[in-house]
């Protein structure tokens, strides 16, 4: 390294560092190196500060006068974000900065230290100190980008409107168009596919009074967000008095890659104008100056949707989306008058908005309002639409209860202090049986229930089938247990040798036992289809009757019936159906020998030859133009076509096989295979497939990783309400506990769960799901979060249900996080001695200080209950180094009870101090803390808090008028007057203290004449 490169190079004359650069000379002669590890390097600029780097850095080689600049209010390292290092490295490190502000830009001093404290907050820096006396204003950073207070010059380029308006800030490369020119690589139009100047026409077109009032940005309206003063808000209340055209400078942290977008000649952007003014119970639209408003109540939305007629443009009227595919998207306000009106969502499912469906016919825009309320709770509903509590437990309540009862894992997550419990269902698969009886149990009895419509009963019966299968596919039984066989004499005869009661099993039988109880799932779960088929046909049509019994596999049935037509060869046949593949050989050999020979078909009945094609194992054949479900199609490839001891993974995936090439029945869902439909459904081949068919693959794929999960999962699956997880859920946390599958990625169906518990008011039910989701490292506090939420959304439901409150105490929930929201909760409705309370049982001091402060201390006081107010402010006491303006606040009436106390005492002083003196200094004091009190806390108290401060001055200049006087120089009597006169009381009672003084004054001339 050349000697050049070894100093750092500094050229401006303001400019200076320490060590000297001279310094660093002489050192690094004396001690090779040093200039490597520079100790606490100071880099600094006489007029505007300096910035001290903690620990050793290496200098050299730098350029300060480009790395370091420092400006009015503000400092900047590294400008040039390609040439900045890492983090740590270089001056991109941990400093201390010292600015130097300009005192007679900022605001009153009572308020200075709380905005630069809030300043250096949002800067993402640590506050240290502010000087009011030379202005310096120290604090930390980790490492730099550009720091500190926008510059006068920055601040004119700035548009503000009252309040506070800010431009957006955007990335070097992106920068904002600046009004002559459309930058069209990241605009709405753009994306869509539309020409933004065509956009900029139509909006002209439809609003040509609204034309000077906006600036258009990309063919849309540019969104201006307006901060007013609140935002600057900290806990201490001396921001709310901070006035003054310095706060409208203040800015967000700035990155040396950003800047602010600067158009010149801006107009100062007017309230946006509404397109109608909306009222609950009125069905007439309304001009309004204050956009889209929804007047009345907040509460009692109608079921049914709510339509008004608005503003309409006919669909031929030429638009730039006319004549696209994007002319059937949905279409509403924000399309062109975004600023006034966007889809919104409401509590317990409304959804206002003003749009239509998606490819509805007729589409065309409008600016219609609609209010709807989309309901989670459909499966709770009867025959006559009505919500029945009873449907409600079963459906929700019994399977959780149920759930709640299994074996589980605990895993501790520790959230700021605070320790969740994570659950995690665990179980095996030798019980799975009785889990899956158990909660089959329940759908039974909701069965029983009168009023269900039929797709309710069709949907619950299907469920009946899938907690069936699960049990059939993924239980587990230990070899050499006893098998207690059911069902038909000949079902499964070819796997198992039947013998009187009970079997033991190897574990080379266990595949093909499970290979039976599926069969006898198929069964079972196509019977009722093959009895409604069978039922329709007249008894001369007996040959298609042994068809449709042969694809239910009731071969019995079959048999009789052509042993009752005099058919004995085919009943023989029937009678060795699905049995050995030699037999089923010697029916196609048979077939072939016909076809060779020519034999003319014609004169065997059609049917009577499918019956033969099926037996001789070809199923498509048989079934070519015979409409067929899925499940029926699967047992005749496994009861006719396939070797009996084939296992079930080369079955299912045989099927899904010849369903991607098209050979066989989609397996489609139960309410569309089997209806009836309240409304209809678009399905499309390979859209989705029933669970049951995901069951299988999920089987069939075990050992390897099933990429199928969400599609499985999804409520269309198992259910035509796109909103119904409530089985589904459970589904998939028992398959998950027995090791069917193990993912972290089905958050949607989790929330969704959560979602509709919710709407149903079962709040600590959704608690309890948000506990089972599993813990991500990249989102570690994603469950904090939800169930604060929970807590804070739906406090009004469970905290007044002591039973939902108790179980979300069991379920660990920390006490504070419960408090928190039941604060929030008071707050809004107004119970601030309630609010208070909870906010003290969570720990948030600051908040707590704030409500005594401004709505209870004054109120008991007036009240003389002065024993609460001296328990609360004893408790904020022990953390009043959290609280800003302590002294001010509460501290206040702490004192004053103090004070007061040893006023009222009669004991004599044992120094030589003079007791009317000392009482006198500590009013003064007192009456000084006073006024500034109610300086910083300004209107936030309220007339109330103002009269208990009158009377604190009033009673303590009572007792000090009333000490003893004996012997005191004129001098402290005056000067007790002055600080009577000083304290915050009314005109009348100052003016009674004049008179006071005045008259005890006479008093002292006439003494001192005679």
């Amino acid at each position: 390294m050349g000697a050049d490169a070894v100093f750092p190079v500094l050229r401006s004359s303001d400019y200076f560092t320490r060590p000297s650069i001279d310094e660093l000379v002489e050192r690094e002669a004396a001690d090779p190196g040093y200039c490597s590890r520079v100790p606490n390097f100071v880099v600094g600029s006489k007029r505007f500060g300096q910035v001290k780097f903690s620990g050793d850095t290496d200098v050299r080689g730098l350029d300060l006068d480009e790395i370091v600049m420092f400006g009015l209010h503000s400092v900047v390292v590294y400008r040039d974000e390609a040439r900045k290092p890492a983090v740590g490295h270089g001056l991109n490190k941990a400093a201390e900065v010292t600015l130097k502000l300009d005192l007679r830009t900022l605001p009153e001093r009572s308020v200075q230290v709380e905005v630069l404290r809030c300043r250096a907050k949002k800067q993402g820096a640590r506050f240290i100190s502010f000087n009011p006396m030379n202005g310096n204003w120290k604090f930390e950073v980790d490492h730099f980008s550009r720091f500190g207070l926008v510059d006068e010059e920055e601040e004119e380029d700035v548009a503000m409107d009252e309040p506070v308006a800010r431009q957006p800030i955007t990335e070097v490369g992106d920068p904002l168009s600046n009004g002559n020119e459309l930058e069209l690589s990241h605009s709405l139009p753009a994306h869509l596919g539309l020409d933004p100047a065509k956009m900029q026409e139509m909006r002209a077109a439809l609003f040509p009074n609204d034309e000077d009032d906006v600036d258009m940005e990309d063919g849309f309206p540019s969104d201006h967000r307006h901060l007013s003063r609140e935002r600057m808000n900290v806990d201490s209340p001396n921001t709310s008095s901070a006035k003054g055209p310095w706060l409208r400078s203040l800015s967000p942290l700035h990155d040396s890659s950003q800047k602010f977008g600067r158009r010149s000649g801006m107009l100062p952007r007017k309230e946006p104008h509404a397109l109608l003014e909306y009222h609950v119970h009125s069905p007439e639209p309304g001009p309004s100056s204050h956009g889209i408003l929804m007047s009345g109540k907040n509460k009692g939305f109608p079921m049914r949707m709510t339509k008004v007629e608005g503003f309409k443009l006919p669909p031929e009227q030429a638009t730039p989306v006319a004549g696209k595919t994007y002319s059937n998207c949905v279409v509403d306000a924000a399309l062109f008058m975004g600023r006034s009106f966007r889809v919104g969502w409401g509590p317990n499912g409304i959804l206002l908005h003003s749009g239509s469906l998606v490819n509805s016919p007729g589409t065309s825009l409008s600016s219609v309002i609609h209010i709807e309320k989309v309901v989670a709770d459909k499966v709770a509903r009867d025959e006559q639409n009505k919500v029945k509590e009873e449907l409600t437990e079963l459906c929700f309540s019994d399977p959780m209860d149920l759930h709640r009862k299994l074996d589980r894992e605990i895993l501790e997550t520790e959230s700021d202090s605070f320790k969740l419990k994570l659950q995690k269902v665990v179980a095996s698969r030798f019980v799975l049986p009785d889990i899956c009886r158990s909660y089959i149990d329940i759908i039974e009895r909701q069965l029983e229930i009168s009023d269900l419509s039929l797709s309710s009963r069709v949907l619950l019966m299907h469920q009946v089938t899938v907690w069936e299968l699960i049990r059939v596919l993924f239980s587990e039984r230990a070899a050499g247990n006893q098998l207690e066989l059911s069902g038909d004499e000949d079902q499964e005869d070819m796997i198992l040798d039947k013998k009187e009661g009970s079997v033991n099993m190897d574990l080379e039988a266990l595949p093909l036992v499970r290979r039976a109880d599926f069969s006898n799932w198929l069964q079972d779960s196509v019977c009722h289809r093959v009895q409604g088929e069978v039922g329709s046909l007249s008894d001369a049509r007996y040959l298609e009757h042994i068809i449709l019994l042969l694809t239910g596999r009731q071969l019995d049935t079959a048999t009789d019936i052509a042993a009752s037509r005099g058919d004995v060869r085919l009943a023989i046949l029937l009678s060795q159906a699905g049995g050995s593949m030699l037999n089923r050989s010697d029916v196609a050999q048979q077939l072939d020998m016909w076809k060779i020979n020519g034999l003319d078909f014609n004169y065997i009945e059609e049917d009577r030859l499918k019956i033969y094609e099926l037996l001789a194992g070809n199923v498509q054949g048989a079934l070519l133009d015979s409409p067929i479900d899925w499940k029926r199609y699967l047992g005749l490839i496994m009861w006719f076509q396939l070797s009996p001891d084939t296992s079930l993974d080369i079955l299912i995936n045989s099927y899904y096989q010849l369903l991607g090439e098209g050979k066989v029945p989609n397996p489609v869902p139960v309410y569309i295979d089997e209806g009836p439909l309240e409304e209809e459904l678009q399905w499309f081949p390979g859209d989705r497939f029933d669970i049951s068919f995901y069951l299988m693959l999920l089987h069939a794929n075990q050992d390897e990783k099933f990429g199928l999960l969400k599609t499985m999962f999804s409520a269309f699956s198992s259910s035509y309400d796109p909103l119904d997880y409530h089985m589904i859920w459970h589904q998939r946390s028992i398959l998950e506990a027995i090791g069917a599958f193990s993912t972290d990625d089905l958050h949607v169906l989790d929330l969704s769960f959560v979602h509709q518990l919710l709407c149903l008011g079962k709040c600590h039910w959704a608690i309890y799901v948000i506990l089972h989701m599993p813990h991500l490292d990249d989102a570690p506090y994603i469950h904090e979060k939800l169930i604060k939420e929970v807590l804070s959304q739906y406090c009004e439901i469970w905290s007044k249900d002591e039973a939902q409150r108790q179980y979300i105490t069991e379920l660990g929930i920390p006490t504070e996080w419960i408090h928190e929201a039941l604060a929030l909760y008071h707050e809004y409705y107004g119970n601030r001695q309630g609010a208070l309370e909870n906010y003290i049982q969570c720990g948030n001091w600051k908040k707590a200080h704030t409500i005594f402060m401004t709505s209870v201390a004054h109120s008991l006081f007036l009240s003389s209950k002065h024993q609460e107010i001296w328990d609360v402010t004893n408790v904020l006491e022990n953390h009043k180094s959290e609280i800003a303006d302590w002294d001010l606040g509460a501290g206040i009436y702490i004192d004053y009870f103090i004070i007061k106390s040893s006023m009222q005492e009669d004991s004599t002083m044992d120094d030589d101090s003079d007791p009317l003196e000392t009482k006198n200094e500590l009013c003064k004091s007192f009456f000084i803390r006073l006024n500034d009190s109610l300086s910083i806390w300004g209107s936030k108290l309220p007339v109330e808090a103002r009269a208990c401060y009158s009377k604190m001055s009033e009673e303590l200049c009572e007792l000090l008028m009333n000490s003893p006087s004996e012997g005191q120089t004129p001098d402290l009597y005056m000067g007790c007057f002055q600080t009577m006169l000083n304290a915050p009381v009314p005109d009348d009672r100052r003016a009674s203290y004049l008179q006071e003084a005045v008259s005890v004054f006479t008093e002292i001339l006439c003494g001192d004449s005679c």
